[in-house]
């Protein structure tokens, strides 16, 4: 363990097999010894500062069939909305006026023109809104490449595309017919091209899923040079094809498991930046917190409004759906301080790695 974690400081030295190693640890000390090496590079690379990212899910609207999702669109159960551009602008005033950073707009993957065209207002008018200050990240699914250039123009500079995994059976087995890897894959490659800072991740705990695909995820990410990773434990939905895991899921191993890889991500990427998601917060109400601890920088507090976040759940025992926007930013602040970390207020928290690869 010792030896390879002293590989693990020379990134470029971490093989297959060494990540696969590293996510089969179930031994307390190393893990411990995992997380502590992952935190010292986190604070070398970027620091002891968590950036928040404030959330609005604003529409439930979506024309994918996700297997494991609960806004997919064959779910009947689930009550549809669609937030106005005032309503979003209401959350986006009040994040810039909170010093958050940045902002990311979430919602149900649509292509149709309507859509795009309402993202390119609401995106204009929060950069009007807030003489261009707060950031916005995309995360919004598979575009057309003209799409993504408009999105840019009129104010997003960051986009997250998680591939959910980099295993292309393993994607068909949890997607209908037609949904493809391939072209998520040349998404991805757009949005590299369209200038984004480009974010992915995977679902970590799938049915079928080995440590070996995992540790191929891993190395995906840096073979494909992104800038920022958000990825969570796979939680089963009690509306979905899916539901039947339930009955088994382990919450206590899916959160070992999540940890892991965002300590082995840290390891091997180093100066990006990665989310410590609310679906660690789902499994153990200090799943966040233990994330930073393990590598994350990043926590994303939702500021939707209350009214709809019932009807935003992309899994079962999503968190803080009662809790107001300035609830969670005064709960989390009291929570990462005491962590012996601070807050990046009014930065917009772009990844080292972003920076450098820019100026290549």
């Amino acid at each position: 363990m010792k030896d390879l974690l002293e590989r693990a400081l020379t990134p470029a030295e971490l093989t297959h097999a060494d990540l696969v190693s590293l996510l089969d640890l179930t031994d307390a000390d190393q893990l411990r010894s995992l997380y502590r090496a992952a935190y010292d590079v986190k604070v070398r690379e970027v620091g002891k500062v968590v950036f928040f990212r404030g959330i609005i899910e604003f529409s439930n609207l979506c024309a994918k069939n996700c297997d494991y999702c609960g806004i997919r669109r064959d779910n009947r159960e689930v009550e549809r909305f669609w937030m106005s551009e005032d309503e979003i602008l209401v959350g986006a005033r009040w994040a810039h006026e909170s010093g958050y950073g940045s902002l990311v707009l979430q919602g149900g993957e649509r292509r149709d023109e309507e859509f795009v065209d309402f993202i390119t207002s609401v995106l204009q008018r929060i950069h009007t809104e807030t003489d261009g200050e707060l950031g916005v990240t995309l995360s919004l699914g598979e575009q057309d490449r003209d799409v993504y250039r408009r999105w840019h123009e009129a104010g997003a500079h960051r986009y997250l595309l998680r591939i959910e995994t980099t295993n292309p059976e393993l994607y068909a087995s949890i997607h209908p017919r037609d949904h493809d890897w391939d072209e998520r894959l040349r998404c991805l490659a757009r949005l590299r091209d369209e200038g984004y800072m480009v974010g992915t991740g995977v679902m970590i705990g799938l049915p079928g899923q080995t440590t070996a695909d995992l540790a191929r995820d891993l190395l995906f990410f840096r073979e494909h040079d992104v800038d920022m990773i958000g990825m969570g434990p796979f939680i089963p939905h009690d509306e979905t094809p899916l539901a039947h895991l339930a009955e088994d899921f382990d919450k206590e191993a899916a959160l070992n498991l999540g940890l892991k890889m965002i300590s082995c991500a840290r390891l091997l990427l180093q100066d990006v930046n990665i989310a410590a998601t609310t679906a660690l917060q789902a499994l153990e109400p200090t799943g966040r917190e233990l994330g930073l601890q393990a590598g994350a920088n990043i926590v994303m507090p939702n500021i939707t409004d209350t009214r709809y976040r019932k009807a935003y759940q992309l899994y079962r025992g999503k968190p803080c759906l009662d809790e107001n926007s300035g609830m969670c930013r005064s709960c989390l602040q009291k929570r990462i301080e005491g962590l012996g970390e601070e807050i990046g207020f009014g930065k917009l928290g772009d990844s080292p790695h972003y920076r450098k690869r820019r100026q290549r």
